[in-house]
């Protein structure tokens, strides 16, 4: 069952995959789309597979800002969460850009400020 699934702009794709990496050396399942679709996969019908098998969301913030694709997953995991299902959403700074302001309240990871300590404190926060 995949464990960890990563909410990302394409344009942030490198930073993303080496997160991915990291999380699936440490022991995770991870679902990056890269890694999960494939030509001639259906996207949606993919990313409706990994989101509900997660336990947590990363969603990763870009320099570039949200888009509908990202803003769709950690909206739908949000709603999941309050409905009462065990996922919790892990924010991460990964190349900038903002959070919304529904989850302004919530602890970040800064992989910007310092990778290292990003990494170590997302890999705290799951368990």
């Amino acid at each position: 069952m995949v464990n960890v699934f990563l909410c990302h702009r394409k344009a942030d794709a490198a930073l993303v995959e080496r997160l991915a990496i990291e999380l699936r050396g440490a022991g995770h399942q991870v679902w990056l789309d890269d890694w999960r679709i494939g030509v001639g996969d259906s996207i949606v019908a993919e990313i409706d597979k990994g989101l509900p098998s997660s336990h947590y969301l990363v969603t990763c913030y870009s320099a570039d800002g949200p888009s509908d694709w990202t803003d769709r997953e950690w909206q739908s995991t949000l709603h999941r969460q309050l409905a009462g299902h065990p996922v919790k959403i892990l924010p991460a700074r990964i190349s900038g850009g903002v959070r919304p302001a529904i989850l302004a309240d919530i602890a970040y990871a800064d992989l910007v400020a310092d990778w290292n300590k990003g990494v170590t404190d997302l890999l705290r926060a799951i368990r």
